[in-house]
């Protein structure tokens, strides 16, 4: 195992990043106390549920140009290499904030899997199993949310943010969970219609259909839902199963939210405009500003994805012409929201609850094509892990001086998804029941934590 570790200060709140959160207008008072001991009672409370924010890149990011740098050889390509706040550790100079919160990072260098193909790999890394059979397996962030989650949250337990579903639609979904744990799903109008979310300034994340049509009062309201409850109650007594037990979790929490302020979670205009300009006015940006507040508020899994720097669809990390372009710019919407969240949610007493998770389907090529770009490798290559549950400040694997493959500690997808679920408290041997019964492990039985990076 190749490993490098930095002492991170565990004495509580860090007060240059209260300075940064206040310079940002995420706090708004003076520095006498208050905050940092509001802030460590929070971390410190046993009551404090974990909670998972998965930050997706959907493509395949190059680790190359990231976390993984391959200075002074043909295929370390146009970026230059810079050191971090961990003395060893060097990654991507368009990555800045990051390096600077290095402490917090455990960088996977030795990912090596199977599946090349994006439609695949994307399945196979969200729920650990292979696109193949009859088992409709359920997403990471439905198998987690069921773990993690109250049933008697008025917000849901597992939100995604402007997600790009269109290469596995299967690989979103609750699978055999059932609908219950499917995730309600936001934002995903901004990157899925053409030139949407380009100025992401007023950039709203709001819940369709929360709010009464026109015309109809709160009493008629109750009206038609108490006639429409009574049709739902009657049909399921005639028809018992899964299918209308799972549409009637769904209804009564949906409903559950029309009647409670909770849907103001997702009202990002409460935050000063000073935070919002720190995360980036990109969806991506506000995304992660948007999971800060939803995991403040109890819910247990926030995905958010990036998948273009323009904010206008596609594989924005699927970069097999430009990639250093490209990379250049998606660097520049992801260094501020990730570097601006790890802040935020310290200020808050949030980051030590709160697993940070970094991941697409594959890695790229560390040879350069003739297009200048990096086409699709899932040989050797990278994820990130920190926050909540985390031994942040190193990293782990190596893959040699030119990239080519994993050399030392390599990881496999039960590995790294064993590893989250330990993270967050939950037994990755845990059992749900698929179809026709088949009791299923939240992760294949023969995964390996990786041990070094556990809290």
């Amino acid at each position: 195992m190749t490993s490098f570790r930095s002492t991170r200060n565990a004495g509580g709140l860090s007060r240059r990043a209260l300075m940064r959160l206040a310079a940002a207008g995420a706090v708004g008072c003076s520095v006498s106390g208050w905050i940092e001991a509001l802030a460590a009672n929070a971390a410190a409370d046993p009551k404090r549920r974990k909670a998972c924010i998965l930050l997706w890149m959907s493509g395949g990011p190059t680790q190359t140009d990231t976390f993984d740098p391959k200075p002074g050889h043909a295929n370390g390509g146009e970026f230059k290499a810079i050191d971090t706040a961990v003395a060893g550790v060097k990654i991507s100079e368009h990555l800045p904030g990051l390096a600077k919160r290095m402490n917090d990072l455990a960088l996977i260098r030795s990912m090596s899997t199977k599946e090349g193909d994006h439609g695949r790999a994307t399945f196979t890394m969200r729920t650990g199993y292979l696109p193949a059979g009859p088992i409709r397996y359920p997403t990471l962030g439905s198998l987690l949310s069921k773990e993690l989650g109250d049933d008697a949250a008025e917000l849901p337990n597992f939100v995604s943010v402007a997600p790009v579903r269109a290469l596995n639609p299967a690989a979103f979904s609750s699978g055999f969970l059932g609908p219950q744990f499917a995730p309600l799903v936001v934002g995903e109008r901004a990157v899925t219609t053409p030139g949407g979310g380009r100025d992401a300034r007023n950039l709203s994340f709001a819940v369709e259909d929360l709010n009464l049509p026109a015309g109809i009062d709160p009493h008629r309201s109750d009206s038609r839902l108490a006639l429409l409850d009574a049709m739902r109650r009657d049909f399921g007594g005639r028809h018992p199963g899964v299918s209308p037990e799972s549409h009637d979790d769904a209804y009564q929490r949906a409903v559950r939210l029309m009647r409670s302020s909770a849907g103001k979670a997702f009202e990002l205009d409460e935050e000063p405009a000073t935070l919002r300009d720190a995360y980036g006015r990109t969806p991506f940006g506000q995304g992660c500003l948007l999971a800060r507040r939803l995991v403040e508020r109890g819910v247990p899994f926030v995905e958010v994805t990036l998948s273009s720097a323009q904010s206008s669809g596609g594989l924005g990390w699927d970069t097999h012409a430009g990639n250093f372009d490209a990379v250049k710019q998606l660097s520049g919407v992801l260094d501020p929201a990730w570097s601006t969240l790890i802040d935020d949610l310290r200020t808050r007493g949030l980051l030590d609850s709160t697993l940070i998770v970094w991941m697409g389907e594959f890695g790229r090529t560390p040879k350069i094509n003739s297009n200048a770009g990096r086409d699709h490798f899932p040989d050797a290559w990278t994820a990130v892990l920190g926050g909540g549950g985390i031994k942040g400040g190193q990293f782990v694997g190596d893959t040699g001086v030119d990239g080519m493959k994993v050399t030392d500690r390599p990881v496999a997808v039960p590995d790294f998804l064993a590893t989250i679920c330990k993270a967050l408290g939950v037994d990755p041997m845990a059992q749900n029941l698929a179809e026709a019964g088949r009791p299923i492990r939240l992760v294949d039985p023969k995964a390996k934590p990786i041990q070094e990076v556990l809290a």
